[in-house]
């Protein structure tokens, strides 16, 4: 079957080459990071690479792909109804795999951690934002039941922020000085949460 095996090792270029574009859009950040560092990375010369992607727009639509579907399994980790949940189990079940998957994809910060993504790059990762607001806007739900649906939505948009904006710090931190950090953002998130459903 010459065609199968041509598709098999057309599959795991594709890999190596995403894997590659990982650590280079983890060194660099987007905007430093090219085909032909990718390209040097995967081992592969530039025009191998252009064979599958055709520029570095294209590059991080796949990357940001792929990180949805590792999303989609993430969040097969999180409770998806938190039914006697309270918000610090909650925040423990949420905070601890959420670091441990940006600790496991060390590119997933440069195309999700950032405020200012250009509009190719926004397009290419709004579906794997999407996933995540409709998972921890349905959390947040659960546990403040009493927020009307536009201050639920607002309030898990903040959220989210907060989440992007500390992340780098957390990821980039040394092992001894992670789980202070992580301390904080619970303490963020805690004290929004609660003070933004009038709890507080």
């Amino acid at each position: 079957m010459p065609g199968v095996r041509r598709q098999e090792r057309g599959l795991r270029r594709i890999e190596e080459i995403l894997r590659a574009a990982a650590t280079v859009f983890a060194e660099r950040g987007y905007e430093g990071a090219t085909t032909n560092a990718v390209a040097a990375e995967a081992g592969i010369s530039p025009g191998s690479l252009y064979q599958y992607f055709r520029n570095k727009d294209e590059l991080a639509a796949a990357l940001a792909e792929f990180y949805r579907e590792r999303l989609v399994e993430f969040r097969g980790s999180v409770p998806a109804a938190t039914e006697g949940l309270g918000l610090d189990a909650l925040l423990d079940r949420m905070l601890g795999p959420l670091v441990e998957f940006n600790l496991a994809h060390p590119g997933f910060k440069a195309l999700f951690a950032r405020t200012d993504m250009p509009v190719a790059l926004r397009d290419a990762v709004a579906p794997a934002h999407t996933a995540v607001h409709v998972q921890v806007e349905s959390l947040v739900g659960s546990v403040f039941p009493e927020l009307a649906p536009g201050d639920r939505h607002r309030a898990t948009t903040v959220a989210i922020q907060l989440l992007r904006g500390m992340m780098p710090l957390i990821v980039d931190a040394d092992e001894a000085q992670r789980p202070a950090l992580v301390d904080e953002l619970r303490l963020v998130l805690r004290s929004y949460l609660i003070a933004r459903a009038g709890r507080g």
